[in-house]
């Protein structure tokens, strides 16, 4: 919602030093839940790198791009750009003082590359005692590969979640957004709201390691452990489940359709809606163990009956029986939904630059909604305020 209400974060300070995604994707979440979030950006190079991430980019008035890159936007609503230049001597002395005022600091530096401008969590943890300092970097702060760079699609490849995906006999492949970073960033923020609750209960502040790697490999979940427990490494199988058959994607008449089987009474009704009523009798298809062993088999009966059907008969029909089932939308279908209305998963707010749409917070709280109080800022909008104002966390909205 948009507005003055106060979110269940309203009043923490957030001093927000990283760039490109996974930190973005942290504080802007913090910013939504209410935190005032000051984005730091390099005026040497222009601030925040996706700001020339495009196309697209929203159009000034004169039919010009901007600097409101779609990339940009997707993680940095809810906050104000003051433009520092951290190599100066200036520029540092700004910097640690408002880290003084600050309840959290987030950066992705490189580990190290902070200490020499006197920014790095040892260095302010004496005289921030109650500062929660979160540190993103592609590997982490220890272990043999600190010091390398990390990027999405290299903790994809490191972490293996791109072995796992793709087509059977086709190449590794990443996923198709920057989930590495997303899921970071989502890590990052659990880990700093903790270190919050601590620091609260104590007066203690702390530092928060995340690793791009780190958090990539903890999202292997099922398929992980999968290979934990039996030493065996898992195949790609495309849009198949590794423990679940059927749960595929499966071409239609007309297009494709989402067909998960999640036990064996939705399996007995499925094959019933198919017109296949001896596979519910076969012993080879009897339980879902059963159904792995002989997972081709089965899909060769099933592929062909899914494709003589209309995918709108499918779904109608597998929803009628309680058959998990739906459809493979392209954006254009999703964000012209009723679900993504009524779940106000799309937003439009007015930048400096004009209208944007933006994709919305899927929390929901009954007492302390999200708010969306500051469309995504250009460069260094709010720098000169920021100098002029004792406190820039107090600055209007």
């Amino acid at each position: 919602m948009t507005g003055a209400s106060k979110g269940p974060l309203d009043g923490v300070r957030v001093l927000d030093l990283s760039r490109i995604l996974a930190g973005p994707t942290c504080t802007q979440l913090l910013g939504d839940l209410g935190a005032d979030v000051l984005k730091i950006e390099n005026p040497v190079t222009g601030g925040d790198d996706t700001r020339a991430w495009g196309p697209p980019y929203v159009l000034d008035d004169t039919g010009e791009r901007t600097d409101l890159s779609a990339y940009f936007m997707a993680a940095n609503r809810n906050k104000r750009s003051v433009a520092v230049d951290l190599t100066s001597t200036d520029g540092r002395a700004q910097l640690r003082r408002w880290a003084a005022q600050a309840d959290i600091l987030i950066e992705n530096f490189k580990p190290g590359g902070l200490a020499k401008y006197g920014l790095d969590y040892d260095s302010l943890r004496a005289e921030c005692p109650r500062l929660i300092y979160c540190s993103i970097s592609g590997y982490g702060q220890t272990g043999p590969n600190r010091d390398k760079p990390g990027y999405d699609l290299m903790a994809q490849g490191y972490g293996g979640i791109m072995s796992l995906t793709g087509e059977p006999e086709g190449m590794p492949m990443k996923v198709g957004v920057g989930i590495a970073d997303v899921m970071c960033g989502m890590y990052a923020t659990t880990g700093i709201l903790a270190a919050l609750r601590h620091r609260d209960q104590t007066g203690q502040g702390q530092q928060v390691d995340l690793a791009l790697v780190d958090a990539q490999i903890a999202w292997l979940i099922n398929e992980g452990v999968n290979y934990l427990t039996s030493s065996v490494l898992p195949q790609r199988r495309g849009n198949a489940h590794p423990n679940i058959v059927p749960y595929d994607v499966f071409e239609t008449k007309d297009g494709h359709v989402i067909i998960a089987v999640g036990n064996d009474s939705q399996f007995q009704r499925f094959v019933g809606f198919l017109d296949l009523p001896e596979l519910s009798s076969d012993a080879r298809f009897a339980t879902n163990p059963d159904r792995i062993a002989h997972r081709e088999a089965l899909l060769t009966v099933i592929r062909p009956a899914l494709a003589a059907r209309p995918t709108e008969e499918v779904i109608a029909g597998l929803e009628a029986l309680k058959v998990p089932a739906g459809p493979v939308q392209s954006l254009d279908q999703v964000f012209a939904s009723d679900q993504v209305a009524a779940r106000e998963m799309q937003i439009d707010m007015t930048s400096d630059a004009g209208p944007v749409h933006l994709i919305g917070n899927p929390l929901k709280f009954s007492a302390t909604p999200v708010t969306y109080r500051l469309a995504p800022p250009r460069f260094g909008a709010d720098t000169d305020d920021a100098f002029a104002s004792e406190n820039p966390w107090e600055m209007p909205k």
